[in-house]
């Protein structure tokens, strides 16, 4: 048999750029698989800022919240015998005006700021991203009434506030985070409103009113969700602002009652030592808060610049 000639391709041939199976993937589109949440996470893990920030948290919260387990003190009753003992030998920080061993404090100071800064961040940012939503999404006379009632509250210094509702409630853990909270929501609401402004105009909203679907419908399935990147960003700066509120609050005297404390307080009674050389009062509390609100704004400047960088790689 004689062989037969081959038979010419005659499919026409890919467009420039086309890629077949065969073909590696280039560059772009390598990168292109890295979109979403893991490249977010690569261009934060590149932030050496922000693993230091999310390191420097971590260590705190395990300080804080573990530290008690592994050294025990009392923080309830008082040890007038032991007052403003420097530190040394059973006593690593040394101790406070009424005796109370002051590492043990920081870890119980540690722990109201914490869970106050958390919960007031969650509320706060629950509340304002609720109100910024509708507030945008709807739009018309019901946007200017809504915004103008938090432009008049923001007209109000913040300080003032909180001062005012904390000398009408009794101070406590639930009662601050409710008062830090009701005022830290304002910005946050601005901020969503903004970022609805934009997502309401997109196709898949529109398509979504066509056929039919509520206002409430596309807020919760198509709004919030796509604004979840700014309202993350956002709650790590809004639980630095609430501890640093909280220590406002308790530098004034108007934090958590004894035998509570927080780091706010530890520092007001420790500048009333200043210039009796008492240190180990003033320097562990003040190094907590900053060192604590500098982590959570590295790790929020991260945030937004990978967020940034993940929808410049989507455009």
């Amino acid at each position: 048999m004689t062989d037969r000639p081959p038979v010419p391709d005659l499919s026409p041939a890919p467009p420039p750029g086309h890629l077949t199976a065969a073909d590696p993937a280039p560059d772009g589109a390598r990168d292109g698989r890295l979109r979403g949440f893991g490249s977010v996470a690569a261009v934060f893990g590149e932030n050496k800022l922000a693993i230091i920030g999310l390191a420097v948290v971590l260590v705190v919260f395990a300080f804080c919240f573990l530290g008690p387990v592994f050294y025990h003190t009392d923080q309830v009753h008082t040890n007038l015998g032991q007052v403003t003992r420097p530190p040394g030998s059973g006593h690593p920080l040394g101790t406070d005006s009424v005796g109370y061993d002051e590492l043990g404090r920081l870890m119980a100071g540690g722990q109201t700021s914490l869970t106050v800064g958390l919960s007031a961040a969650i509320i706060a940012t629950f509340i304002g991203g609720l109100w910024g939503a509708v507030s945008g999404y709807i739009g018309g006379i019901v946007d200017s009434v809504m915004m103008r009632c938090v432009d008049v509250l923001l007209s109000i210094p913040t300080l003032f506030l909180l001062l005012f509702m904390a000398s009408i409630f009794r101070p406590s853990r639930l009662m601050l985070t409710i008062i830090i909270a009701s005022v830290s929501w304002l910005v946050t609401s601005r901020l969503i409103r903004g970022e609805t402004l934009s997502l309401r105009l997109r196709e898949y909203v529109q398509v979504a009113r066509v056929m039919g679907a509520s206002g409430g419908y596309n807020m919760l399935r198509h709004v919030l969700p796509n604004a979840i990147g700014t309202i993350a960003v956002n709650v790590t700066f809004q639980v630095a602002d609430a501890i640093l509120l909280l220590a406002a609050m308790s530098y004034l005297g108007l934090g958590v009652p004894a035998p509570g404390t927080d780091w706010g307080g530890m520092l007001s009674d420790g500048v009333n030592y200043s210039f009796s050389g008492y240190w180990w009062l003033i320097y562990p509390p003040g190094l907590a808060i900053v060192a604590t609100v500098v982590a959570f704004n590295f790790i929020g400047d991260a945030l937004r610049d990978s967020l940034e960088s993940r929808l410049r790689q989507t455009r």
